[in-house]
């Protein structure tokens, strides 16, 4: 079996910019892997989770229960692992995700109260990786971007646009309310994103991402 490694944020973190900076480091050293992005937006497995976000099922993140929506994402998840990736990881070859199951622990733990959020992930956990059968992460790396630094990213680069997760400060607060106690409570590798009120250089933040990939690996 392979190696499966995630890198992880909230909505503003700068992670799909990070991910790309990582993917870019791994090549130049000559390493094989394969690079994964959730969710699928282009494909047919993603349908529920596109109505979801764009507020088909209602206008705030809180109007569909966390155990329905994470199944929309787990749904997305387990295609592409069966028509696309699974094979490589079975043959050894390491995986690289932008997002995954960690998504829904956080985005979807956060609608909970806290006495309700750890049974809320084991059972998330069971779901994705035991019943689904789909691989458990060797290791995650969350970026962790101050809230308000978040939302002023988010305002620059799409105004009032967004999904209903994106629109909504105060669910995006909690999300890395919850990220910080998961990775307290899963090991996850925290790597800070802003400091003394300034958004950290995309070079700062990549050293710390490519440090931290290094000890997994």
């Amino acid at each position: 079996m392979g190696k499966l490694f995630v890198l992880e944020g909230t909505d503003g973190s700068g992670k799909s910019t990070q991910f790309r900076l990582l993917c870019a480091a791994l090549e130049a050293r000559g390493r094989a892997f394969r690079r994964v992005t959730f969710p699928r937006y282009d494909q047919d497995s993603s349908m529920l989770l596109r109505m979801y976000l764009r507020g088909d099922f209602g206008a705030h993140p809180g109007d569909v229960n966390p155990y329905a929506a994470s199944t929309f994402f787990a749904v997305d998840r387990y295609a592409s692992f069966k028509t696309d990736w699974g094979a490589d990881y079975a043959c050894g070859v390491p995986v690289f995700c932008d997002r995954y199951t960690t998504s829904n622990a956080v985005h979807q733990a956060s609608k909970l109260p806290e006495s309700e959020a750890a049974a809320f992930c084991d059972w998330l956990f069971h779901y994705e990786y035991d019943l689904l059968g789909l691989p458990r992460p060797t290791g995650v790396i969350f970026l962790d971007m101050p809230s308000e630094l978040s939302f002023a990213l988010l305002r620059a680069r799409q105004g009032a646009s967004g999904d209903i997760h994106e629109r909504d400060h105060a669910y995006l607060a909690e999300c890395r309310r919850r990220a910080l106690w998961l990775c307290e409570r899963c090991g996850w590798k925290r790597v800070s994103c802003g400091e003394n009120g300034r958004v950290r250089t995309e070079e700062e933040i990549h050293r710390d991402v490519l440090a931290a990939v290094e000890e997994l690996l």
